[in-house]
This record gives structure tokens, C-alpha cells and sequence, in this order.
């Protein structure tokens, strides 16, 4: 199919609605960024080509029992061998910016020594397709695909890693440094410590709670020593940031338990890694609340962890509500309050909440004057259905999804939260992790058998409507 035909014919049913998303569109400023997302293990494919190692989501996916119906990252959505088609459909949908991946398997198959340069001649090929077509690429260094042999020797776990990873780093900025528009060292280190180390439903699939503290606290050192580097090797003024995924928490009532809950909460779920990054300390209720011991760190730790940074990069998608526990409760009870009566939830069963959002951005501006912040994810799963003939895929939900969620951030604007771009989550549909290929979040649907790309109703309502911000602003 043509998905540049069917935008220009207007064929799709879920166009814009003029007044309202027209006037959303114009509300925002000069220069705002709009982008999609993706990962590279999600939709790569090619495991054993272009000299690429295996990664730790290579062999968590391959072993029994890890993800859905054993299903893996082997082919995916063939982006390997597909990307120019893929960086095409990004153009034909109008965005201004790309926000991807790099395999650190496929830099250096080990994680250490030898450079594969042909897997830096993939990503150069990637950078200069993107910025033919006028589009911004944003580069995450990490997103989860640790290289093996590492894991082998200790993972994260391992304060020899962090000293690797800011070589790595330093080697794909000497590569792409001088055309990259912004640098994203790591992408949600909670989940990387705590659903991989501490819990183990996603890779390397440990379960030690303790060694996830110790796991956070290198990433984060990981991310402090590799900022100044990234600064040397790339174009003077390129933006360094780090991308943390957030989870906004609201009482269910006004008791103190309740409250003190909420609090531990927080500093579990969203100060673990912004306080370290803004504050200079682990949060105080961090440790005691997990009844875990602080990491081990060297002096000097607290201060690389908080060089500073150009942007924050926020990632959401739903909102947990808090019940605190009763006295006699014990400690490993659960508190949350799901469902949320009248709740909507998408597929995932995170509750659809876009004041969320809203909240978290102005939040993050008051109280930790974030000099600049994108939304670098934010999208739905939902039950998508292609029947294999119409050049359509209905998603109205997902189109109500991202105009609410596009309208929370435009509040946050209002409230003076100094946001530079948004980015969907996800181009296309990929690998959901241990979820594997049973949850579609894409705005361009994969029919997997066939790798056809089909555009969603939500994609073209993006690509309409980031065209509104453009007349808008006469870009």
C-alpha cells in the first residue's frame, strides 16, 4: 500500500476535528517537536547479522516460560532490512523528530573491545535517511539490550559495566555526534533494575531485590560518567538527557496511612532515579520502605550521578491510585486500588488517565526545575484487528488516547512545565517484551506474516494533526 496515497485522499474516517484539534494544534509553541518512538531490539530483527552479539533479551526470550507463547525479538518488524521503507513512512506521517535505539550487541558484540563497524554503518545509514527527510533523530544509548557477555560477568551488578557502557557511548557519539539533535543515555533504569534484577520478568530474569539496588545505582553512575563524553564527541550545543519512566500516584482517601503509603510509593516508584539525578541523595523512604540495604558507592559517586543534564525525558502511560495499608496489615500487602471504579483501561490494563500526565509534568517542573522536558513515550495497547484487505486500521480509542493525552501536555504548557516535544509510542507495532507480539501500541500496524506496514486511523489522525501545527505555524 501507499500510506502517502491514503493521507493525501483524506480516506481515512478518524480526520481531525477541526475546531477542537485544530485550535489544540495552534495552541502549541514554535519549534515543539512531534515524533514517534521506538526501541531497537522491539522491531530490529537480523540477531545474527551484521555482526551483532547476543544480548541478555536474546537469551531471556529464548528460554521457556519468559515471554508470551516463547515468542522472541528474532525478526520483529524486520526494521534491519526494512528501514528505509520504515524512515519513508516517517516522512510520509509528518514528523519532525525520530526517537530510537542503539543495540549496543550490534557496536560491539561483547560489550567491550572490538568495534563492529557494521553495526555503526547501520545506524549512520539510519541517521543520514532521517535527516534527508528533515527529521530530528534522538538516540537512546540503552534500552534494555545488555550485551551478554557482560551479563556473564555480572550485568549491571558489576561496577565494571558502568565504565563500559561509557565507552560504548562515546564510541557511537565519535560515529554520530556531529548530526545526532539530542542524546538519551538511558531509557527507564527502573525497569531495567527492578522488573530484570529485582522481580525477573524481564531480562536477565533474577529475582534479588537487593542486587536491583546495586543495579540502579550503576546505571546511574553509568549515565553520569558517560554525559561529558557524549558532550566532547558531539556537535557543541547537542542536548544530553535521560529518559525515566514515571507512574503519578493519587490517595484513595485522606487517612495518614494513606498518605504515609503514597509517600513510600513515590519514592519507590518515581524518586528512585530523579532524586539521585536532581537532589544529589537517594530519596529517605526508598530503602526503609523496600526494608533493603542502600547501595554500595565510592566517593565521589552522588556527584557524577548528578552532572547536569540539557532535558528530562518523561515517559507515561497511566497512574497508580493508593489505599494505605490498615496497622494489621502486613508489610507485602497489597495497597493499590484496582480497578478504579469507572475506570477505563487499556490492554496492558493500565487505567487510561490523562490528568496524569498533566500533573506529572507540572510536578516535575515545580518542584525539580527540569530546565526542559519531552514526553519521549506515551501511547495505548489496544486490541488492533487488519482484515488483511482494507488499507485501514480502525483504532478510535487510540485516537481518543492520544488527542486526551496531547491535550494534558498542552495544559502543562499552560501551567508553565517547559515541554519541547512529544513523542507516540510507538511507530509501529513491535515486541512488547515478555508481553511478545500480543500487545499492539503502534500508529502503524504490522502484519507480522507478511511485515506489511498499515496505517492505523490513529496514525493518520497524527499525521493530520501535526500538519494543523504546521499551517499553525506556517512551518
Amino acid at each position: 500500500m501507499s500510506i502517502s496515497n491514503d493521507i493525501r485522499r483524506g480516506v481515512i474516517d478518524h480526520t481531525l476535528d477541526t475546531q477542537t484539534d485544530m485550535a489544540l494544534a495552534a495552541a502549541f509553541p514554535a519549534q515543539f517537536l512531534w515524533g514517534a518512538a521506538t526501541a531497537s531490539y522491539q522491531i530490529e530483527g537480523a540477531i545474527h547479522e551484521g555482526g551483532r552479539g547476543i544480548s541478555i533479551w536474546d537469551t531471556f526470550s529464548a528460554t521457556p516460560g519468559k515471554t508470551f507463547r516463547g515468542e522472541t525479538g528474532a525478526v520483529a518488524a524486520d526494521h534491519y532490512h526494512r528501514m528505509p521503507e520504515d524512515v519513508a513512512l516517517m516522512a510520509q506521517l509528518g514528523l519532525g523528530a525520530y526517537r530510537f535505539s542503539i543495540a549496543w550487541p550490534r557496536i560491539q558484540p561483547t560489550g567491550t573491545g572490538a568495534v563492529n563497524q557494521q553495526g555503526l554503518d547501520f545506524y549512520d545509514r539510519l541517521v543520514d535517511a532521517l535527516l534527508t527527510y528533515g527529521i530530528q533523530p534522538f538516540v537512546t544509548l540503552y534500552h534494555w539490550d545488555l550485551p551478554q557477555a557482560l551479563q556473564d560477568q555480572g550485568g549491571w551488578e558489576n561496577r565494571d559495566t558502568a565504565q563500559a557502557f561509557a565507552d560504548y557511548a562515546e564510541i557511537v557519539a565519535q560515529r554520530l555526534g556531529d548530526r545526532v539533535a539530542g542524546w538519551i543515555t538511558h531509557n527507564e533504569p527502573w525497569c531495567a533494575a527492578f522488573l530484570g534484577y529485582g522481580i525477573g520478568v524481564h531480562a536477565p530474569g533474577l529475582k534479588n531485590r537487593q542486587a536491583a539496588i546495586q543495579v540502579g545505582h550503576h546505571l546511574l553512575l553509568s549515565h553520569g560518567l558517560t554525559v561529558p563524553r557524549l558532550r566532547a564527541a558531539s556537535k557543541p550545543g547537542t542536548p544530553v538527557g535521560i529518559t525515566l519512566n514515571f507512574n503519578p500516584l493519587y490517595p484513595a482517601d485522606d487517612r495518614p496511612e494513606t498518605q504515609h503509603d503514597l509517600e513510600v510509593a513515590d519514592a519507590f516508584s518515581n524518586r528512585w532515579f530523579l532524586d539521585p539525578l536532581y537532589r544529589g541523595s537517594y530519596p529517605d523512604l526508598l530503602f526503609t520502605g523496600m526494608q533493603l540495604n542502600p547501595p554500595e558507592m565510592q566517593e565521589g559517586d552522588m556527584a557524577i550521578i548528578g552532572t547536569p543534564i540539557d532535558f528530562l525525558g518523561v515517559n507515561n502511560y497511566s497512574r497508580t491510585v493508593i489505599r494505605g495499608r490498615d496497622a494489621s496489615a502486613p508489610l507485602d500487602s497489597s495497597n493499590i486500588v484496582a480497578p478504579v471504579p469507572g475506570a477505563c483501561y487499556t490492554e496492558m490494563g493500565w487505567e487510561i488517565y490523562p490528568q496524569g500526565l498533566t500533573d506529572l509534568l507540572v510536578r516535575l517542573h515545580r518542584e525539580y526545575a527540569v530546565p526542559a522536558l519531552y514526553v519521549t513515550e506515551n501511547g495505548a495497547a489496544f486490541a488492533d484487528h487488519w482484515d488483511g484487505q482494507e488499507e485501514i486500521v480502525r483504532d478510535p480509542r487510540r485516537v481518543s488516547y492520544l488527542r486526551e493525552h496531547i491535550q494534558a501536555i498542552a495544559s502543562a504548557l499552560e501551567q508553565g512545565a517547559p515541554l519541547k516535544g512529544y513523542f507516540v509510542w510507538s511507530l509501529i507495532d513491535n515486541f512488547e517484551w515478555a508481553e511478545g507480539y500480543s500487545k499492539r501500541f503502534g500508529i502503524v500496524y504490522i502484519d507480522y506474516a507478511s511485515q506489511r506496514r498499515v496505517l492505523k486511523a490513529s496514525g493518520k489522525w497524527y499525521a493530520d494533526f501535526i500538519a494543523a501545527y504546521k499551517q499553525a505555524h506556517q512551518v
